[in-house]
């Protein structure tokens, strides 16, 4: 199949090269054009330098900054939906906002190109491995299974959730749940330390009572107490699937005191680490609270 991937970081790359693996023909995209370069010579793909280049694509994925960003891309001057023919097939693969992923299947479908949402979960790591969680949301079940033996080239868990939206539904309400566990946990070992209790200890009684979670088992145990803070996901893509999760709600009409609590705090930490810091990083950016 010939497959265009637009958005090749750190996240996209892995992506495409699981998908080149699988025999596909791949050509990558995206907007640092020597990126694409780059990408394309190791993982042994095409590189694009415009989008009006991977029009003749069956299947375009992207993996870019939020829903805004996917819908310029594809719907505005230039974009997929007017380089791209009828039957095309786009899997939005990015952390989007779930209406306007809606809005902007309604602009594809007029045009005939069908809109998948599939972001994931698992991080880098995974990525490399061809193991992401992949949260799917798709009105066309025909489209979905076109291609739904590429998501399997680059994850193990495939869960069909809903309708167009509902896999960046999932995705932010995962996260928010993690990131307010990561929340709760870094103020429960700021208690420790100033009841002189080791913080390695708490973690492991966590570890193995009620209170264990991924945060707890990986995140802490892992990159906070040993301080190496390298998990390889920002702060402030946590923060935007916190925010996300925040606005759909709100937008929902549901009442979330906890979701926004949880919101402000990684504003907070983004804010003062800056965005482009491991997340991990965010219990020394509320120590200094104190």
């Amino acid at each position: 199949m010939k497959i265009a991937f637009i958005g090749v970081g750190t996240m996209g790359k892995p992506m495409a090269a699981n998908i080149a693996k699988a025999g596909h023909e791949v050509t990558v995209f995206d907007a640092e054009p020597g990126r694409a370069v780059q990408v394309a010579g190791e993982i042994g793909a095409h590189a694009a330098q415009r989008l009006s280049e991977i029009g003749a694509a069956e299947l375009i994925v992207t993996m870019l900054p939020d829903g805004r960003a996917v819908r310029e891309v594809a719907t505005g001057k230039g974009g997929i939906a007017s380089v791209s023919k009828a039957g095309t097939v786009l899997v939005d693969m990015s952390s989007s906002q779930p209406l306007i992923t809606r809005e902007t299947g309604v602009t594809l479908a007029a045009k005939g190109i069908a809109l998948i949402d599939a972001p994931v979960s698992g991080g880098m790591e995974r990525a490399i491995k061809g193991t992401l969680t992949i949260m799917i949301g798709s009105n066309d079940a025909a489209a979905l299974g076109k291609v739904r033996p590429v998501l399997e080239s680059m994850g193990k868990t495939l869960f069909v959730v809903g309708g167009i939206g509902a896999g960046h539904a999932a995705k932010a309400l995962n996260n928010v749940v993690a990131a307010c566990n990561y929340a709760v946990l870094a103020e429960a070992m700021q208690i420790a330390e100033r009841y002189q209790i080791n913080q390695q200890t708490l973690i492991d009684i966590i570890n193995t009572s009620t209170g264990q979670s991924f945060i707890s088992t990986v995140v802490m145990k892992q990159f906070v107490l040993p301080g190496t803070f390298n998990t390889g996901f920002k702060v402030g893509l946590i923060s935007k699937d916190v925010s996300i999760a925040a606005e759909l709600g709100e937008q929902l009409s549901c009442e979330i005191p906890f979701i926004r609590l949880t919101d402000g705090r990684w504003i907070e930490a983004r804010d003062a680490l800056g965005a482009g810091e491991d997340h991990s990083k965010a219990i020394l950016a509320w120590e200094q609270d104190k």
